[in-house]
């Protein structure tokens, strides 16, 4: 490989480590021993089958962190890969592998950021902190939210958190995410009469009685959004119901939607305004809940400030704040009072067959993060 240097060579070995979720293959086991080199009180989390850490250097305030996982999502199909997925590699100056955008390269960014900060300001004000987990491309149970409920619990606060999930749309650092929008997922069974197709009379069709009211809930306007927000967003992602067989009503059907919601309504309305319309329609229904994450946003203040100067400085470029895409383990922090912003690489390639990263990219991101501790945590 012609690249050299630190953050790709660190790059490079998480990737090498099949860390497919929930598992973590070493890879926390190594950050630790470079943590405690650096004087990092390393503390061990693990919940049932997933690992994660806690690290933090210093015991003051304020206390930056950097929040990532190294678990990453399945290959796929191994054959359609134009290298191995575990097998780091560089062609045309592009590092490919599963996990080089998201997230190890952020990863190790972060490591080679706080290697070279602390060399140079080893008596910095507050301290710094790393939460690491291997359940974020999983279930979501039993990394993140577990450990910031035991930091919680001891009143154990952060103050800044840097996510280093892929927000970068074309060049790194274009796009910073300053929040995200919510989930509320469902799934609703509604029930019918099975029976003869001929014999309508004899039977309750649930997929007629379910179509007006679902018409009304595509058409329904929820929210108008705001300047941080979208308005809230209502899909169906599956329908099933049938028995397999053309001549036969299905006595029920299963039906998934999710909610992405801004700031403007709760969970609790969109449930009961839901509820309201299947109660219009006459729907005999069961619904099941699953609130994933509440709406979140750090509008200003010192992180959006020092990562917007960050960037510019390194790149020259003025960031843009956003709020789309899907949820992070951010959700789980910014409950707790810190300010959050998730800064990595490009997203083209997340979880897609040969995903990668530019590997110049990998150098700009560490030093982006530098920026960011020196504005941060300088004296």
């Amino acid at each position: 490989m012609a690249h050299k240097s630190e953050t790709f060579e660190l790059t490079c070995d998480l990737i090498s480590r099949q860390s497919v979720t929930p598992e973590d293959a070493g890879c926390q086991a190594m950050m630790a021993e470079r943590l405690k080199a650096l004087d990092f009180n390393i503390e061990g989390m693990p919940f049932e089958e997933v690992t994660n850490f806690w690290a933090r250097r210093g015991t003051e305030g304020p206390v930056l962190c950097f929040a990532g996982h190294t678990d990453v999502v399945p290959t796929g199909p191994v054959e359609k890969w134009s290298s191995p997925p575990f097998e780091p590699t560089l062609k045309d100056g592009m590092l490919y592998g599963r996990g080089a955008a998201d997230m190890k390269g952020s990863i190790a960014a972060f490591m080679t950021a706080l290697d070279r900060f602390i060399k140079a300001h080893p008596d910095h004000r507050g301290s710094i902190a790393l939460l690491i987990t291997s359940d974020e491309e999983g279930p979501y149970i039993n990394g993140t939210t577990r450990v910031i409920d035991t930091l919680e619990a001891r009143n154990e606060k952060i103050t800044w958190a840097i996510v280093g999930e892929p927000s970068s749309t074309a060049l790194v650092g274009d796009v910073i995410k300053n929040g995200r929008r919510g989930s509320l997922g469902a799934t609703m069974r509604v029930k019918g009469v099975q029976g003869h197709v001929a014999y309508p009379h004899l039977v309750r069709n649930p997929i007629h009685e379910l179509a007006p009211a679902l018409a009304e809930l595509a058409a329904t306007e929820w929210d108008q959004g705001n300047d941080f927000f979208p308005p809230t967003s209502f899909q169906v992602s599956n329908i099933n119901a049938g028995t397999g067989a053309t001549n036969v009503v299905p006595g029920e059907v299963e039906v998934l939607f999710n909610f992405r919601f801004s700031t403007e309504v709760t969970d609790t309305e969109l449930r009961s305004r839901v509820e309201a319309i299947l109660d219009k329609h006459n729907v005999e229904y069961e619904i099941k809940w699953n609130l994933s994450g509440q709406p979140f946003l750090t509008a200003e203040g010192d992180l959006v400030d020092a990562a917007r100067v960050a960037i510019r400085e390194v790149t020259g470029r003025e960031t843009e704040l956003s709020t789309s895409g899907g949820t992070s383990d951010g959700r789980f922090i910014a409950p707790t009072g810190a300010q959050v912003v998730e800064l990595g690489p490009v997203n083209a390639t997340i979880h897609k067959i040969d995903e990668c990263v530019k590997a110049e990219d990998l150098d700009t991101l560490s030093t982006i993060y530098e920026q960011m501790l020196i504005k941060l945590l300088a004296n």
